[in-house]
C-alpha cells in the first residue's frame, strides 16, 4: 500500500535548519517514498515527463507570486499565493523525481555544490531547457486574465492528475493523489471568479472576454502529446493529454455557460518547426521571468547560511 501523504513529508525541515541560501533545504523531498520504478519503464522518458509537469507548476507558481501586494483585495492575494504554494510543492517533488530517474538532467554546478537537485533544476537551467507549456509563462495581465489562465491550466492539470493516481510509478501516483485535492480548489476558485466577472458589470465582462481571447489560442498545446507522453501512457506510467480533452471541454463549457460566455473561435498558437514549449521553444516572457527568478542564485551559486 502506498501512503500518498508521505510524498510531501520531505517538504518540512523539522530538525535540521541548515539551508542552501536560495532554495528550500538539504532534505530529499522524496524521503520516505518508494521510488522503485518498474523495470520496463524508460527512465530518461520518465525524467523528461516529470520535468514537463514540474516546469508547468514551477513557472505557474512564480507568475502567481507576482500578485503579492498587487491583487485587487487582500483575500484574493492570499488565495493566489496559496495556489502558487501548492504548485511550488508539486514542482519540487516532480523535479526531484526527474533527477532521481535520470541524474543527467541536473545541471552541473561544482563537485562540492550544496545545491539540491530540485533547486539546481529550478535555478540553473536556461529557458531552452525548460519544458513548460507556453500558457504558463505568459505575463499575468489583469486579474481577469490570471483567473482565466488559472481556470484553463487547473482544469487540464486536474484531469491529468486524476488519471495519474493510477500510475505504475509510485512517486507520480503519490504526487497526483495529493495534487488532485489542491487542483480541485484551484479550478473551483477560478471557475467562481469567471462566473462573477462574466455576470458582473460591463467592464468586468469586457475584461473576462478579452482574457478568453488572449488565453484560448494557447490551449491547443495542452493536448498535443509528446513522444514521451505517448510512450509512458502506453506503459501505464503517464497520461496521453488527448485522453482528457473531452473532460476539459465539458468542464470549461459548463463554467462558460454559467458565466454567459463562449469559447473563442479562432486559430491556435502554432509551433515553429514542430517545436513548442515541451520541446524548449518559448515566448520571450519566459526569459524575463527566469532572469528575475534565477538572478540571486546565479550570482551566488554556492551561497549558504
Amino acid at each position: 500500500m502506498i501512503d500518498h501523504d508521505n510524498a510531501y513529508g520531505g517538504l518540512v525541515d523539522e530538525d535540521n535548519h541548515g539551508q542552501w541560501a536560495f532554495g528550500t533545504s538539504f532534505d530529499d523531498p522524496l524521503a520516505g517514498v518508494d521510488t522503485t520504478v518498474p523495470d520496463d519503464v524508460d527512465l530518461p522518458a520518465l525524467a523528461r515527463y516529470c520535468l514537463a509537469l514540474g516546469d508547468d507548476a514551477l513557472i505557474s507558481s512564480h507568475r502567481l507570486s507576482e500578485w503579492c501586494t498587487r491583487a485587487p483585495e487582500l483575500e484574493e492575494e492570499m488565495a493566489l499565493a496559496n495556489i502558487g504554494l501548492d504548485l511550488l510543492g508539486q514542482a519540487r517533488l516532480l523535479l526531484a523525481r526527474a533527477a532521481a530517474a535520470d541524474a543527467t538532467v541536473v545541471p552541473f554546478i561544482s563537485e562540492s555544490s550544496p545545491v539540491p537537485a530540485d533547486d539546481a533544476l529550478a535555478f540553473f537551467r536556461t529557458d531552452a531547457q525548460f519544458r513548460c507549456v507556453r500558457l504558463c509563462e505568459l505575463d499575468n495581465g489583469d486579474f481577469a486574465e490570471t483567473v482565466v489562465r488559472t481556470l484553463v491550466l487547473a482544469t487540464w492539470r486536474l484531469a491529468v492528475f486524476t488519471k495519474l493516481r493510477d500510475s505504475r510509478d509510485p512517486v507520480l501516483a503519490a504526487v497526483a493523489a495529493k495534487g488532485v485535492k489542491e487542483l480541485t480548489y484551484h479550478r473551483d476558485y477560478a471557475a467562481r471568479w469567471t462566473v462573477v466577472l462574466g455576470c458582473g458589470t460591463d467592464e468586468s465582462r469586457r475584461r473576462v472576454r478579452a482574457a478568453l481571447d488572449f488565453v484560448w489560442p494557447y490551449t491547443a498545446e495542452l493536448f498535443a502529446p509528446t513522444d514521451d507522453e505517448r510512450t509512458l501512457a502506453a506503459a501505464g506510467v503517464g497520461v496521453d493529454p488527448r485522453s482528457v480533452r473531452e473532460e476539459f471541454d465539458a468542464v470549461i463549457g459548463q463554467v462558460l455557460h454559467a458565466a454567459e460566455l463562449e469559447a473563442p473561435r479562432g486559430p491556435s498558437v502554432g509551433t515553429v518547426g514542430g517545436r513548442g514549449g515541451r520541446r524548449g521553444l518559448h515566448t520571450g516572457a519566459l526569459s524575463l521571468l527566469l532572469a528575475e527568478m534565477q538572478s540571486v542564485a546565479r550570482a551566488h551559486p554556492e551561497g549558504s547560511w
